[in-house]
Protein backbone atom coordinates (compact mmCIF):
# COMPACT_ATOMS: atom_id res chain seq x y z
CA UNK A 1 0.00 0.00 0.00
CA UNK A 2 1.42 3.46 -0.86
CA UNK A 3 0.88 6.01 2.12
CA UNK A 4 0.39 8.84 -0.38
CA UNK A 5 -2.63 7.17 -1.30
CA UNK A 6 -5.38 6.92 1.25
CA UNK A 7 -8.44 4.77 1.11
CA UNK A 8 -9.89 4.59 4.48
CA UNK A 9 -12.90 6.30 3.73
CA UNK A 10 -14.20 4.60 0.76
CA UNK A 11 -17.20 3.63 2.39
CA UNK A 12 -18.12 7.64 2.95
CA UNK A 13 -18.09 10.48 5.73
CA UNK A 14 -20.23 10.40 8.95
CA UNK A 15 -22.09 13.20 10.89
CA UNK A 16 -19.72 16.04 11.39
CA UNK A 17 -16.10 16.64 10.94
CA UNK A 18 -13.97 13.81 10.06
CA UNK A 19 -10.23 15.05 9.29
CA UNK A 20 -8.44 13.24 6.63
CA UNK A 21 -5.09 14.70 6.80
CA UNK A 22 -3.59 17.18 9.49
CA UNK A 23 -1.77 20.54 8.84
CA UNK A 24 -0.42 20.31 12.80
CA UNK A 25 0.65 16.52 11.94
CA UNK A 26 4.61 16.67 12.33
CA UNK A 27 4.57 13.70 10.11
CA UNK A 28 2.07 14.92 7.72
CA UNK A 29 4.51 15.41 4.49
CA UNK A 30 2.16 18.23 2.39
CA UNK A 31 1.90 20.36 5.59
CA UNK A 32 -2.35 20.57 4.17
CA UNK A 33 -4.82 19.58 6.03
CA UNK A 34 -7.91 18.10 5.04
CA UNK A 35 -11.70 17.11 6.42
CA UNK A 36 -15.06 16.75 5.00
CA UNK A 37 -17.86 18.49 7.02
CA UNK A 38 -21.00 16.36 7.06
CA UNK A 39 -24.38 18.30 8.51
CA UNK A 40 -27.92 17.52 8.67
CA UNK A 41 -30.90 19.87 7.50
CA UNK A 42 -31.48 22.92 10.04
CA UNK A 43 -28.05 22.00 12.04
CA UNK A 44 -25.47 24.70 12.49
CA UNK A 45 -22.24 24.48 12.67
CA UNK A 46 -19.74 27.43 13.93
CA UNK A 47 -16.08 27.49 14.00
CA UNK A 48 -13.09 30.20 15.00
CA UNK A 49 -10.47 29.47 12.45
CA UNK A 50 -7.18 28.05 14.02
CA UNK A 51 -5.22 28.97 10.79
CA UNK A 52 -5.82 29.87 7.16
CA UNK A 53 -9.24 27.58 6.29
CA UNK A 54 -11.13 27.25 2.96
CA UNK A 55 -14.85 25.42 2.96
CA UNK A 56 -15.71 24.18 -0.18
CA UNK A 57 -19.18 23.44 -0.49
CA UNK A 58 -19.71 19.89 -2.19
CA UNK A 59 -23.61 19.05 -1.95
CA UNK A 60 -26.40 20.81 -0.54
CA UNK A 61 -27.48 24.18 0.64
CA UNK A 62 -26.43 26.60 3.35
CA UNK A 63 -26.29 29.63 4.78
CA UNK A 64 -22.78 30.71 5.09
CA UNK A 65 -21.52 34.03 7.75
CA UNK A 66 -18.13 35.13 8.01
CA UNK A 67 -16.62 38.49 8.26
CA UNK A 68 -19.59 40.28 7.94
CA UNK A 69 -21.11 38.61 5.22
CA UNK A 70 -23.90 36.12 4.82
CA UNK A 71 -24.20 33.94 1.64
CA UNK A 72 -26.34 31.69 -0.12
CA UNK A 73 -24.77 28.61 -0.99
CA UNK A 74 -26.54 26.08 -3.09
CA UNK A 75 -24.78 23.02 -5.19
CA UNK A 76 -26.58 20.26 -6.87
CA UNK A 77 -23.52 18.24 -8.35
CA UNK A 78 -19.80 18.40 -8.26
CA UNK A 79 -20.27 17.80 -11.95
CA UNK A 80 -22.52 20.29 -13.89
CA UNK A 81 -22.48 22.97 -11.09
CA UNK A 82 -19.80 25.20 -10.44
CA UNK A 83 -18.06 25.67 -6.80
CA UNK A 84 -18.88 28.33 -3.79
CA UNK A 85 -16.59 28.60 -1.30
CA UNK A 86 -15.28 30.65 1.59
CA UNK A 87 -12.02 31.47 2.58
CA UNK A 88 -10.82 32.30 5.83
CA UNK A 89 -7.93 33.33 7.82
CA UNK A 90 -6.70 32.70 11.24
CA UNK A 91 -9.22 33.63 13.67
CA UNK A 92 -12.17 34.32 11.56
CA UNK A 93 -15.68 33.62 13.00
CA UNK A 94 -17.25 30.93 10.97
CA UNK A 95 -21.42 29.76 10.67
CA UNK A 96 -22.69 27.36 8.28
CA UNK A 97 -26.54 27.15 9.16
CA UNK A 98 -27.72 24.10 6.42
CA UNK A 99 -30.58 24.21 5.26
CA UNK A 100 -30.32 20.50 3.85
CA UNK A 101 -28.39 17.52 4.11
CA UNK A 102 -25.21 19.20 3.29
CA UNK A 103 -21.37 18.78 2.91
CA UNK A 104 -18.23 20.57 2.72
CA UNK A 105 -14.70 20.08 2.36
CA UNK A 106 -12.48 21.82 4.46
CA UNK A 107 -8.70 22.84 3.31
CA UNK A 108 -5.77 24.32 6.25
CA UNK A 109 -2.04 25.34 6.60
CA UNK A 110 -0.45 26.80 9.32
CA UNK A 111 -0.54 30.15 7.79
CA UNK A 112 -2.16 32.75 10.43
CA UNK A 113 -0.95 35.81 8.30
CA UNK A 114 -4.01 38.05 8.06
CA UNK A 115 -6.26 38.64 5.25
CA UNK A 116 -9.81 39.39 5.18
CA UNK A 117 -11.86 36.60 4.44
CA UNK A 118 -13.59 36.19 0.95
CA UNK A 119 -16.35 34.55 -0.83
CA UNK A 120 -16.15 32.82 -4.34
CA UNK A 121 -19.47 32.20 -6.02
CA UNK A 122 -20.20 29.92 -8.81
CA UNK A 123 -20.09 32.92 -11.31
CA UNK A 124 -16.69 33.54 -9.80
CA UNK A 125 -15.54 30.68 -11.57
CA UNK A 126 -15.81 29.61 -14.81
CA UNK A 127 -15.20 26.23 -16.52
CA UNK A 128 -12.26 26.32 -18.63
CA UNK A 129 -11.82 23.61 -21.10
CA UNK A 130 -8.25 22.66 -20.97
CA UNK A 131 -6.73 20.09 -23.44
CA UNK A 132 -9.48 21.18 -26.46
CA UNK A 133 -7.94 20.17 -29.40
CA UNK A 134 -4.76 18.40 -28.13
CA UNK A 135 -4.27 15.05 -28.80
CA UNK A 136 -7.63 14.12 -30.53
CA UNK A 137 -9.58 15.25 -27.47
CA UNK A 138 -8.04 12.51 -25.58
CA UNK A 139 -7.46 15.18 -22.41
CA UNK A 140 -10.04 17.85 -22.92
CA UNK A 141 -11.67 17.90 -18.97
CA UNK A 142 -12.89 20.97 -17.17
CA UNK A 143 -10.78 23.30 -14.79
CA UNK A 144 -12.18 25.31 -11.89
CA UNK A 145 -9.22 27.21 -10.41
CA UNK A 146 -11.41 28.99 -7.09
CA UNK A 147 -8.38 30.95 -6.44
CA UNK A 148 -5.02 31.32 -6.48
CA UNK A 149 -2.39 34.29 -6.81
CA UNK A 150 -4.29 36.12 -9.00
CA UNK A 151 -6.98 36.73 -6.77
CA UNK A 152 -6.44 35.47 -3.84
CA UNK A 153 -4.80 37.89 -0.78
CA UNK A 154 -0.51 38.09 -0.88
CA UNK A 155 -1.15 36.62 2.68
CA UNK A 156 -2.68 33.08 1.97
CA UNK A 157 -0.94 30.16 1.59
CA UNK A 158 -3.21 27.85 -0.20
CA UNK A 159 -4.36 27.77 -3.95
CA UNK A 160 -7.83 25.61 -4.10
CA UNK A 161 -9.63 24.41 -7.49
CA UNK A 162 -11.44 21.70 -9.15
CA UNK A 163 -10.99 19.26 -12.06
CA UNK A 164 -13.75 17.17 -14.10
CA UNK A 165 -12.31 14.84 -15.81
CA UNK A 166 -14.82 12.94 -18.93
CA UNK A 167 -15.37 9.23 -18.86
CA UNK A 168 -12.80 7.63 -20.58
CA UNK A 169 -9.97 10.79 -21.21
CA UNK A 170 -6.95 12.02 -19.09
CA UNK A 171 -6.30 14.77 -17.16
CA UNK A 172 -3.40 17.12 -15.63
CA UNK A 173 -1.76 16.03 -18.94
CA UNK A 174 0.83 16.28 -20.05
CA UNK A 175 2.50 14.99 -17.07
CA UNK A 176 3.70 17.48 -14.66
CA UNK A 177 5.40 18.31 -11.47
CA UNK A 178 6.02 21.37 -8.91
CA UNK A 179 7.91 21.64 -6.02
CA UNK A 180 4.85 22.52 -3.48
CA UNK A 181 2.71 20.27 -2.22
CA UNK A 182 -0.68 19.10 -3.43
CA UNK A 183 -3.85 17.14 -2.19
CA UNK A 184 -5.83 15.21 -4.60
CA UNK A 185 -9.45 14.68 -3.43
CA UNK A 186 -11.74 12.37 -5.86
CA UNK A 187 -15.52 12.08 -6.27
CA UNK A 188 -16.83 9.59 -9.38
CA UNK A 189 -20.11 10.20 -11.32
CA UNK A 190 -21.31 6.91 -10.01
CA UNK A 191 -20.46 5.24 -6.65
CA UNK A 192 -18.39 1.94 -8.28
CA UNK A 193 -16.63 4.60 -10.83
CA UNK A 194 -12.66 4.70 -10.63
CA UNK A 195 -9.76 6.02 -12.15
CA UNK A 196 -6.38 5.63 -12.39
CA UNK A 197 -3.70 8.20 -10.80
CA UNK A 198 0.10 8.21 -11.56
CA UNK A 199 2.54 9.25 -8.69
CA UNK A 200 6.20 9.39 -9.70
CA UNK A 201 6.41 6.08 -11.57
CA UNK A 202 3.39 5.12 -8.98
CA UNK A 203 0.10 3.78 -10.72
CA UNK A 204 -2.65 3.92 -8.19
CA UNK A 205 -6.14 2.59 -8.80
CA UNK A 206 -8.55 5.48 -7.47
CA UNK A 207 -11.74 5.08 -6.26
CA UNK A 208 -14.50 6.92 -4.34
CA UNK A 209 -13.47 9.05 -1.58
CA UNK A 210 -10.14 8.39 -2.13
CA UNK A 211 -7.20 10.97 -1.49
CA UNK A 212 -3.69 11.22 -2.84
CA UNK A 213 -0.76 13.43 -1.77
CA UNK A 214 1.54 15.11 -3.96
CA UNK A 215 4.84 15.63 -2.82
CA UNK A 216 8.02 17.63 -4.39
CA UNK A 217 8.64 16.34 -8.35
CA UNK A 218 6.06 13.62 -8.44
CA UNK A 219 4.42 13.73 -11.96
CA UNK A 220 0.58 13.16 -11.78
CA UNK A 221 -0.95 12.87 -14.71
CA UNK A 222 -4.82 11.10 -14.15
CA UNK A 223 -7.13 9.03 -16.01
CA UNK A 224 -11.07 7.62 -14.99
CA UNK A 225 -12.30 4.98 -16.59
CA UNK A 226 -14.62 4.88 -19.53
CA UNK A 227 -18.17 5.52 -18.58
CA UNK A 228 -17.01 7.13 -14.73
CA UNK A 229 -16.62 11.07 -14.94
CA UNK A 230 -14.24 11.44 -12.49
CA UNK A 231 -13.70 15.02 -10.28
CA UNK A 232 -10.92 15.95 -7.64
CA UNK A 233 -10.71 18.74 -6.30
CA UNK A 234 -7.19 20.00 -5.44
CA UNK A 235 -5.35 21.89 -3.17
CA UNK A 236 -1.45 23.34 -3.04
CA UNK A 237 0.45 24.86 -0.33
CA UNK A 238 2.65 27.52 -1.54
CA UNK A 239 6.09 27.30 -0.17
CA UNK A 240 8.20 30.72 1.39
CA UNK A 241 9.17 32.75 -0.95
CA UNK A 242 8.56 30.22 -3.94
CA UNK A 243 4.36 30.60 -4.56
CA UNK A 244 3.03 28.29 -7.09
CA UNK A 245 1.98 29.85 -10.30
CA UNK A 246 2.74 27.20 -13.23
CA UNK A 247 3.61 23.10 -13.18
CA UNK A 248 6.71 21.99 -15.02
CA UNK A 249 5.23 19.74 -17.82
CA UNK A 250 7.36 16.52 -18.55
CA UNK A 251 9.64 17.41 -20.96
CA UNK A 252 9.53 14.07 -23.10
CA UNK A 253 5.59 14.68 -23.05
CA UNK A 254 6.06 18.91 -24.13
CA UNK A 255 5.15 18.10 -27.27
CA UNK A 256 1.51 16.64 -27.19
CA UNK A 257 0.89 20.41 -26.18
CA UNK A 258 1.82 21.73 -29.51
CA UNK A 259 -0.86 23.06 -32.16
CA UNK A 260 -1.63 20.13 -34.37
CA UNK A 261 0.97 17.94 -33.12
CA UNK A 262 0.71 14.53 -35.26
CA UNK A 263 -1.20 11.34 -33.29
CA UNK A 264 -1.83 8.19 -34.91
CA UNK A 265 -4.65 6.86 -35.71
CA UNK A 266 -5.68 3.89 -37.59
CA UNK A 267 -6.25 4.69 -41.14
CA UNK A 268 -9.71 4.57 -42.41
CA UNK A 269 -11.40 4.08 -39.09
CA UNK A 270 -13.48 7.23 -38.29
CA UNK A 271 -13.00 8.71 -35.15
CA UNK A 272 -15.42 6.78 -32.69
Amino acid sequence: MNPLHLTQNRKGFGPGLTAVTRYDDANEPTGLGLAVLNLAAGETYRETTPVETAFLLMDGEATVTAGNRQVSFARKSLFDDSPSCVHLPAGAELRIEARSATEFTVYRSANKKSFSPRFYEPADTKDEHRGMGQVGGACLRLVRTIFDRTNADANAELVLGEVVTLPGRWSSYPPHHHPQPEIYHYRFTHPQGYGHAELGEDVLKIRQYDTVKILTGNDHAQTAAPGYGMYYAWVIRHLPDNPYTVPDFTEEHRWTMEKGAAVWHPKGLKNA
